[in-house]
């Protein structure tokens, strides 16, 4: 390439070597960033390095001089911060809808956001778990096409696939092919749910998106608007334990007052606690009624106790029985 031509980009590789190579213990004085040119086939004296730094902070980058050692110029603001890019890291890493292959991909992206020497910092606690992760490699692209569908207004189409007995992801429905109206991806409980209206049957559903593949974006125009106007997500992820869905009703409990902040986390900061006594509090919240619900209720012991409606006391009840059962235990009354 001529010289000519790289002195054209000779700006370009000034940004490019302030935000790989340097930040606050990493700086580069004037003699560096010339070697640095230098390196391109690219001549420049140090006035016209001091005038291309001014550039790039007219420009809106902040670099700034260091003067104790170890000294020189260095970029002092990043898109993001260590600990945020830390956060995201992690969060990619224990994500489990994305397979190990595309994790380890955000994460070298993720390191290309700071520079070289706090990337290392990044890669020396990264650690990506595969033991958990998904095995659906279509994940990006079912994710695209739920999004372009609900900026069109449009339903789509899938295949739900489910674990069988050998480890393998079988469609469900017997591959039959699922029509929904998407209108949020949630997630929860590590995982990436689609929120929509089942056209079956006209109903709001959640999927795992992860479970989720051959997605196709129909003609239709989506359904469930009216429903979706001022739908609660929050509320309904809340109440729906596990993700696993049921009838909902609205369920009075009774619970110890150190399992305030349990109930908290659960059903969110919004919800309403009764001082019932000086060790006990009421509150109520709409329920999806399933077994990941009393299982819930079961692990805080005698602390916790549904107080209505009274079908829902017997279906704890039984439910509890028949774990007992299981353990060829009849109840006597005793804990």
């Amino acid at each position: 390439m001529p010289k000519s031509f790289n002195q054209k980009l000779k700006i370009l590789y000034l940004m490019q070597v302030f935000m790989e190579k340097t930040d606050c213990g990493h700086p580069m004085s004037v003699p560096d960033l010339i070697q640095y040119l230098d390196g391109y086939g690219i001549s420049v004296e140090r006035k016209t390095v001091y005038d291309d730094i001014e550039t790039l902070r007219i420009f809106g980058m902040k670099i700034e001089n260091r003067r104790e050692k170890p000294s020189g110029y260095y970029l002092v603001d990043r898109e993001f911060s260590f600990p945020e890019l830390k956060i995201l890291m992690d969060a990619v890493q224990s994500s489990r809808f994305i397979t190990e292959r595309q994790s380890r991909e955000l994460v070298r992206k993720l390191e290309h956001l700071t520079s070289i020497s706090e990337a290392k910092r990044l890669q020396s606690q990264a650690s990506v778990l595969s033991g958990n992760k998904a095995f659906n490699h279509e994940i990006y692209d079912s994710i695209q096409r739920i999004c372009d569908a609900m900026a069109d207004n449009r339903q789509i189409c899938f295949n739900y696939y489910e674990w069988d007995f050998s480890r393998e992801l079988k469609p469900k429905r017997d591959g039959a092919r699922y029509r929904v109206s998407p209108w949020k991806m949630i997630w929860n409980n590590e995982n990436y749910y689609l929120i929509g209206l089942d056209e079956r049957n006209g109903i709001v559903k959640h999927y795992r998106v992860d479970k989720i593949m051959h997605v196709s974006i129909e003609s239709q125009k989506r359904n469930g608007e009216d429903i979706f106007r001022n739908f609660d997500f929050q509320k309904y992820i809340s109440g729906t334990f596990g993700m696993f869905g049921g009838k909902e009703q609205i369920v009075k409990m009774e619970f110890e007052n150190h399992f305030v902040g349990v109930v908290l986390d659960r059903f969110g900061q919004e919800v309403m606690l009764i001082p019932k006594d000086q060790e006990h509090f009421t509150m109520q919240a709409r329920i999806s009624i399933s077994p990941q619900f009393y299982g819930w209720l079961a692990g805080l012991g005698t602390g916790a106790v549904i107080v209505s409606p009274e079908n829902i006391r017997r279906e704890y009840v039984s439910f509890l029985k028949k774990t007992l059962k299981n353990y060829g235990e009849k109840y006597d009354g005793k804990i």
